[in-house]
């Protein structure tokens, strides 16, 4: 579907209709044009949006797919309107509870309605500092508060991953990379001793892993593949000896990742 659009429409960020729209379209093989629409709040910016979508109708000949996630009843009946494949997630989902649970909906726009009477969302905040102030073993301060370490060597997908824990679940996740000093050593490194029942371990394939290192060090021995294939193999020698469960990134999205970690450090996270 190179030559065919698909839009996210939504009163609010568009977050959530980009990710269950994207959610669906994985199942097939193409790759349509994404347009995100976020804050249609108001009937004028709706047409708008329909008359930017019928032009792309006329242009590419198809009609688009449109992901929808919009409370207000007027804005949504002018954007369903449009000549497109409009998916509507309240009328899928919505209506239909409101209906089997016998209760209106509070029609709420986003995630957080208002961010400053919101402690999911502060916890998350607070998360996210922590992360950012932990990232890469640049602080031991307060590592007592982490609820989850990851370490592992250089670029084996550490920081991306603590940084989803605390965005996406609000975790305080630290993480700290294992060196050459701490194979020679054979120890982990002597701040993460305390806490190493909240350790969990990311290891890499040595060739993925050279590719990675070679985009930021070229033709050095830190991307080397020998020197790739040592350190993947004392990493991973270090995390059985001190009995930190761990997984492969090589092939796992960062949202994988993300789940098995919960699962295995706080299958709380995973009830809401």
């Amino acid at each position: 579907m190179p030559n065919r659009s698909v839009f996210y429409v939504s009163d609010g960020t568009g977050i959530t209709a980009e990710t269950f729209g994207n959610s669906i379209l994985a199942q097939f093989a193409a790759k349509p044009r994404h347009v995100r629409r976020p804050f249609i709040d108001t009937p004028d910016k709706a047409f708008q949006v329909v008359r930017e979508i019928n032009e792309t109708a006329l242009r590419e000949g198809k009609r688009p797919i449109v992901f929808v996630t919009l409370v207000n009843t007027e804005i949504r009946d002018i954007v369903v309107n449009a000549n497109a494949m409009v998916m509507d997630m309240f009328r899928t989902f919505v209506e239909p509870l409101e209906a089997e649970l016998g209760i209106k909906s509070n029609h709420r726009i986003g995630r957080f309605s208002d961010a400053s009477k919101s402690q999911e969302y502060d916890d998350r905040i607070e998360a996210i500092n922590f992360s950012l102030m932990h990232d890469d073993g640049q602080s031991s301060k307060n590592l007592a508060d982490a609820e989850v370490i990851l370490v592992g060597v250089s670029r084996s997908g550490k920081t991306p991953t603590s940084l989803y824990l605390a965005m996406q679940h609000g975790i305080k996740a630290a993480n700290y990379p294992l060196i050459p000093e701490d194979f020679d050593r054979g120890a982990l490194p002597s701040g993460l001793a305390p806490h190493r029942k909240k350790c969990f371990g990311l290891t890499i394939a040595p060739e993925r892993l050279a590719q990675i290192r070679h985009e930021r060090r070229p033709n050095s021995k830190y991307s080397a593949i020998e020197n790739c294939r040592f350190e993947v193999a004392a990493a991973e020698q270090m995390m059985r000896r001190e009995g930190i469960a761990w997984l492969s990134s090589t092939t796992k999205s960062i949202e994988e990742i993300a789940t098995t970690i919960l699962r295995d450090i706080r299958p709380d996270r995973l009830v809401y």
